[in-house]
C-alpha cells in the first residue's frame, strides 16, 4: 500500500506543508523540452504552478528534476501561456538544492489563491551534465556547425579570445556541439565581433576533452583581448549520432538491420566479423542501451547495398565511425543486425507507455502483473529513459503479448537501474497467462543519449 507523509512547518503564522511524494514535472509551450510553463501531475491530470514567490531557486529545482541543468531565467504571469485544469501548487519555497519540487515548502496540494494568469515558467540551460560554463554555441555562421564561439557564464553569453587558438581547441568545440571534426579555426573576429564580455583567453586543449571548459585556460574573465580577437570554428557539420546510423525492419526503434549513411546514401553493413562489441557501439550510438542480440545472415532482411565491411570495434566507442573497418566491400555479403536493450514498451500511445516486454534467449516475452507496483514501474521508466512512472497497469491493459511470460513476482525497491536486478521468481518461472501482462505509463521525458556530452542553449534559435 502506498502512503503519503506530511510535514508541517510554521512560518510567519502560516502553515506550510511539504508533500513527500513524487510529483512528475513537465514544461509546456516553450521553445524546447527545457523551457516552458511548469506543470505537475497529480491524481491523473496535469496542472500548473502559481507564480506567488516563484524565484530562481524554485526554477533551479524544476530544471534539475527535468534533467535540464540549471535555470537561466524564471518567468511569471503566464509568460508561456495560460494553462488549463487545476492550479496544483502555490507559494513554493525552495532552497535550490532540492532534487524535486515535492521537497520544497508549499501551501499544500490544490491550496492557492491564483488564476492561470499567474502560471509560473522556467527556461533551463538544457543539459544536466555540464558545469554552467559548459553551455556553448556557434554564432553568426552559415549554419549550426560554424561560427563565433560563445559560452554562457553568470547569466550572459561571452566570447573566447583567439590567443593560442588552434585546431585542438576547435576539435573540442566541434565535438561538444555534436558537429563532427574541426575543419578550421578562425581568428580576428572572422565571424564578426561579439557583445558582452570576453570570457576565456589562452585556451589550450589537448583535443580529447569533451568540453571546452575542461581545457587549460586563464581564469574566467581574466583576459587581455578585445572582441576584434574573437575566436571561431568551422566544423565538418556531421552530427554522427543523430544521422549516420539507423536500424530497419526490426520490432521497434532499437532492433533491426544496421544501416549507415555513406557518401550521401544509406547502405548496410556486411556481417563479416560482426560481433557483440560492434553491436554495442551501434546500440550506444542509437541511444538504445546495450546490445542483447547480434544478428547475421540477413536476419532482418537484405538491404539494397553494403557500404562497409569488416567492422572492428572495441565496444567502448561512441560511434561506429570511430571503429576500424575495411571500407566499401568489393563483393556481395550478408547484412548485419542488432537487438538492443533488454526491455521495451509495446502497444502504447508512444515510446513511454505500454506493455512491458524483456528480451531473453533470442525472443521477447512479457512480465506478469502479480505484485506489480509503482516501484517496479519506476525502474522500467528509468531503464527506458522515460522519466518517472505515472502509473503501473495490470490485466493486459495494453493488450496480451505473444511468446513466453518471462518474469513473475517482481519486487523492486525502486532504486534499481535494470528490471532484472530486482527480485523475481526466476526467468521463465511463472504461473501466469498473458491476460495478466504488466504495463507502465511513464511521464514521457526522454533524455536522449547524445545530451550526455552536448551542452546546447535551448533558449536560442538553434535547433537540430
Amino acid at each position: 500500500m502506498s502512503f503519503v507523509k506530511f510535514h508541517v512547518f510554521q512560518i510567519k503564522l502560516h502553515s506550510i506543508f511539504i508533500l513527500i511524494a513524487e510529483l512528475n514535472v513537465r514544461l509546456v509551450n516553450g521553445t524546447g523540452s527545457c523551457s516552458g510553463r511548469v506543470e505537475v501531475y497529480y491524481k491523473g491530470q496535469w496542472g500548473t504552478v502559481c507564480d506567488d514567490g516563484w524565484d530562481i531557486n524554485d526554477a533551479d529545482v524544476v530544471c534539475r528534476q527535468m534533467g535540464c541543468g540549471g535555470a537561466l531565467s524564471v518567468h511569471s504571469s503566464a509568460h508561456f501561456g495560460k494553462g488549463t485544469g487545476l492550479i496544483i501548487l502555490d507559494n513554493i519555497y525552495c532552497f535550490g538544492n532540492e532534487s524535486s519540487l515535492t521537497e520544497c515548502r508549499h501551501s499544500g496540494i490544490g491550496n492557492h489563491d491564483c488564476n492561470h494568469g499567474e502560471d509560473a515558467g522556467v527556461a533551463c540551460s538544457g543539459e544536466e551534465h555540464c558545469s554552467i560554463l559548459g553551455y556553448i554555441r556557434l554564432v553568426n555562421g552559415t549554419g549550426f556547425c560554424n561560427g563565433r564561439v560563445e559560452i554562457y557564464h553568470d547569466g550572459q553569453w561571452g566570447t573566447v579570445c583567439d590567443d593560442g587558438w588552434d585546431i585542438n581547441d576547435a576539435d573540442v568545440v566541434c565535438r561538444q556541439m555534436g558537429c563532427g571534426r574541426a575543419l578550421n579555426t578562425t581568428h580576428s573576429a572572422h565571424f564578426g565581433e561579439g557583445n558582452g564580455p570576453v570570457l576565456l583567453d589562452d585556451v589550450e586543449c589537448a583535443g580529447h576533452e569533451s568540453h571546452l571548459i575542461s581545457c587549460s585556460h586563464k581564469e574566467v574573465g581574466k583576459i587581455n583581448c578585445s572582441h576584434s580577437e574573437d575566436a571561431g570554428v568551422i566544423c565538418s557539420g556531421k552530427i554522427p549520432f543523430l544521422v549516420s546510423v539507423r536500424l530497419l525492419n526490426g520490432t521497434g526503434s532499437c532492433s533491426g538491420r544496421v544501416e549507415v549513411y555513406y557518401k550521401d546514401q544509406w547502405g548496410t553493413v556486411c556481417d563479416d566479423d560482426w560481433d557483440i562489441n560492434d553491436a554495442d557501439v551501434v546500440c550506444r550510438q542509437m541511444g538504445c542501451g546495450r546490445a542483447v542480440g547480434v544478428h547475421s545472415n540477413d536476419y532482418f532482411g537484405q538491404g539494397t547495398r553494403a557500404v562497409i565491411k569488416d567492422v572492428r570495434c572495441y565496444g567502448t566507442e561512441r560511434f561506429i565511425e570511430a571503429c576500424s573497418s575495411d571500407g566499401f566491400p568489393k563483393y556481395s555479403c550478408n547484412h548485419a543486425g542488432v537487438t538492443c536493450s533488454e526491455i521495451r514498451l509495446v502497444n502504447g500511445t508512444g515510446n513511454c507507455d505500454g506493455r512491458v516486454e524483456i528480451y531473453h534467449d533470442g525472443q521477447w516475452g512479457t512480465v506478469c502483473g502479480d505484485n506489480w507496483d509503482m516501484k517496479d514501474a519506476e525502474v522500467v521508466c528509468r531503464q527506458v529513459e522515460c522519466g518517472r512512472a505515472l502509473n503501473s497497469t495490470h490485466s493486459a491493459h495494453f493488450g496480451e503479448g505473444n511468446g513466453p511470460v518471462l518474469l513473475d513476482d517482481v519486487g523492486c525497491s525502486g532504486q534499481e537501474n535494470n528490471l532484472l536486478s530486482c527480485s523475481h521468481g526466476g526467468l521463465g518461472i511463472t504461473n501466469c497467462s498473458h491476460s495478466e501482462d504488466a504495463g507502465v505509463v511513464c511521464s514521457g521525458k526522454n533524455i536522449e543519449s547524445f545530451k550526455s556530452f552536448l551542452c546546447l542553449d535551448y533558449t536560442s534559435n538553434y535547433r537540430f
